[in-house]
């Protein structure tokens, strides 16, 4: 069922103002077309407990970018990560940044908001570009509780790639420390494409929102990729794990708790495949802020 078809729409200011479990459920609802189940089965469900029920400090910061590279380079010291280049609040002061040819500029706080910066900034004109991005509306309209944790703050970071193209985004993830699926996202800034693998690289057809991509040969790093991946994801019932493959090098980007929140639309036959894929943790430990030893 295409999302919220049949269902009855709430206004975003009173979705706000429900408590989290009722903003969950409607949210869900006029997404998928259905409640979630309860207890949770399919992937998207269990996105959605997540973010209502699981606080473990584990989960809380993965909200926020700054803290999510310390957990990334403490857990494998050798990684590969895009250098910060500057961190504030206010783009003026990138005036005094002596930047690269071309740089990448993001909340540390939130999600899908970037700009593709190159050379002298234009300050005047990322004033106009982040307006906005210091406002935190994830945990206000969508009860995403990891973004509420996470430092407000504006970073600008190393561009990987090269002129010509930003390199694909690969996502994968992880359930228990075991690799399970790879969505490989390219052109992500134009003509945005999506295909999915199997750990061994298998094309797998799914029925989403996004244009399928070509199916195209594993990167070189495909083996370096999995055991990063593993690795990072290991203290997780569930995390998903974005590298990029630069030049056969594997780069760290982030790793993301509540893949499109639990409300972007999902192949259904996928959903109940991931979800029985993921074993979530009992109330008790994320209510406690136990974080569980596996």
């Amino acid at each position: 069922m295409a999302a919220g078809w049949g269902v009855q729409r709430v206004s975003p200011a009173v979705v706000r103002r429900l408590p989290l479990p009722a903003k969950r459920a409607v949210l869900y609802r006029q997404a998928h077309g259905r409640r979630p189940a309860r207890p949770p089965q399919t992937f998207t469900e269990k996105v959605n407990w997540r973010v209502v029920h699981d606080r473990r400090p584990l989960i809380g910061q993965l909200g926020d970018k700054l803290a999510m590279r310390q957990f990334a380079t403490a857990t494998l010291p050798g990684l590969s990560v895009p250098r910060v280049l500057w961190a504030g609040v206010d783009v003026a002061a990138l005036a005094e940044v002596d930047l690269p040819e071309r740089w990448v500029l993001k909340p540390n706080h939130g999600t899908m908001r970037v700009h593709l910066g190159t050379g002298r900034p234009d300050v005047d004109q990322l004033h106009r570009v982040t307006a906005g991005w210091l406002d935190e509306p994830l945990y206000r309209d969508r009860g995403e509780w990891v973004y509420r944790r996470a430092r407000r703050l504006l970073l600008v970071e190393e561009f990987l790639g090269s002129a010509e193209e930003v390199p694909a985004d690969h996502k994968l993830f992880v359930f228990d420390g075991r690799l399970r699926l790879i969505q490989v996202d390219t052109g992500r800034f134009g003509a945005h494409r999506r295909r999915l693998y199997t750990p061994d690289w298998t094309p797998v057809d799914v029925d989403e929102a996004v244009a399928p991509g070509p199916v195209t040969p594993p990167p070189a790093s495909l083996a370096r990729m999995t055991e990063v991946a593993e690795a990072l994801g290991a203290p997780f019932d569930f995390v998903r794990v974005d590298l990029y493959d630069v030049g056969g090098r594997v780069w760290f980007g982030e790793l993301t708790p509540y893949p499109g929140g639990g409300l972007d639309r999902f192949d259904p036959a996928l959903d109940v495949l991931l979800g029985s894929m993921w074993r979530l943790p009992p109330r008790s430990a994320v209510r406690a802020g136990q974080q569980l030893r596996r």
